[in-house]
């Protein structure tokens, strides 16, 4: 516990310490990317645990849905869903979502510094299909709920802490959310195919019991300028939330959400699409498209959760598609990275690296049986670029 407080207070006092623990590279992305040559090479055949990976890079499973993790006798959750990771001493612990209604909720994943499973544990219960979310700079995890007036719970990844309900952060149907430290707000996307694009700005960063929730406002063309409006009546009961506010931007099914760099990049599983909102110039554009790929067919469809490494490079998961999560270069090439084979009544969910960029972390939500109760989570290690 006195790691996390010393943590939070170099965070609230105002420290440009790297959020996730790596730094990011200053880079603008073209937009949008078009397929290239991925900067880690072709896919090899599929190993014994059906994952096609890159030369150098190895798979393991950590866990699978309705078994006791190996090393412990805790139950894993079945379809794991979004999730992150938290550096804990010499090792780390990776959380992950439930997306089952009722009883949702979130468990972790603790590993020892050779990379040992040493712990598994529930962090959040009775909560409603728990889908994505997002990690604040003081190490807390935001659970967020995918369903009609959904709610975001604030979650301890130790599990020492209770789980908050943060009713202020608005209720719609929830999906990712990315915290910017910069201008100390958190961004939330809505699953909805008329959802819209949000910021919880909080009364005092670091307490997000209490502030405002703001709607983007911009045209219908897929680039341009935008503000933020606050929306009347964060409740969403009688009226929802995503139709309060005139001119508010409409986006199709809001998925994953990441941010680094004075950059935030959101996924639109309705059509394909990563959008980038340049924060700094308050200007937004596409950064992938896969009907505007020029040449051959799209690699990336049926865009999901979304991540980063230390490289600027995005990791796009997708749901559905050909299992496979692509990655996005800060140049515009866009390329499969690693492929789940076996598995098409699936979706690949919850891609998070531990703190030292070395391992990814992501789950098959329904594994190679197609339901809840089959999710597997998985492990890949290799030389990833700085």
């Amino acid at each position: 516990m006195e790691r996390r407080t010393l943590l939070r207070a170099a965070v609230l006092g105002g420290s440009s310490a790297a959020f996730g623990g790596t730094l990011w590279r200053g880079a603008a992305y073209a937009a949008p990317a078009q397929p290239g040559s991925g900067p880690y090479g072709a896919l090899g055949a599929a190993d014994a645990n059906g994952l096609a990976l890159p030369g150098g890079f190895t798979g393991r499973v950590v866990a699978r849905s309705g078994r006791a993790v190996p090393g412990t006798s805790y139950t894993w959750h079945n379809a794991p869903d979004g999730g992150a990771c938290y550096a804990d001493g010499t090792g780390w612990i990776y959380v992950s979502n439930s997306e089952v209604d009722p009883s949702g909720g979130a468990s972790a994943l603790r590993f020892s510094s050779a990379g040992t499973v040493t712990g598994a544990y529930r962090i959040l219960s009775g909560t409603r299909q728990n889908c994505a979310g997002g990690r604040t700079p003081w190490n807390t995890w935001l659970s967020c709920e995918e369903v009609s007036l959904g709610y975001v719970y604030e979650t301890d990844p130790w599990g020492v802490a209770a789980a908050v309900r943060r009713t202020a952060m608005g209720r719609f149907k929830h999906e990712a959310a990315a915290a910017d430290p910069v201008r100390r707000v958190v961004y939330l996307t809505e699953d909805e195919t008329n959802g819209r694009f949000y910021r919880f700005v909080s009364a005092a960063w670091g307490d997000l019991s209490a502030g405002t929730l703001q709607v983007m406002v911009a045209g219908t063309a897929t680039s341009g300028s935008f503000t933020w409006a606050d929306v009347p009546d964060p409740d969403g009961s009688p009226t929802s939330t995503r139709t309060q506010v005139p001119g508010s931007k409409s986006f199709n099914g809001g998925e994953g959400c990441h941010y680094a760099d004075d950059r935030v990049w959101f996924t639109t599983k309705g059509d394909n699409r990563v959008w980038q909102l340049d924060l700094a110039a308050g200007t937004y554009e596409l950064a992938y498209d896969d009907s505007l790929v020029t040449s051959g067919s799209a690699p990336l469809t049926g865009v999901d959760n979304i991540t980063g490494s230390s490289s600027g490079d995005l990791f796009v998961a997708e749901d559905g598609g050909t299992m496979e999560i692509c990655v996005i270069t800060p140049g515009g090439v866009v390329a499969p990275f690693l492929r789940v084979e076996g598995q098409s009544g699936s979706e690949i969910t919850g891609p998070a690296f531990s703190p030292d960029g070395t391992r990814l972390y992501f789950s098959s939500q329904r594994g190679t049986s197609g339901s809840s109760s089959g999710g597997i989570t998985y492990e890949v290690r290799g030389p990833f670029r700085a």
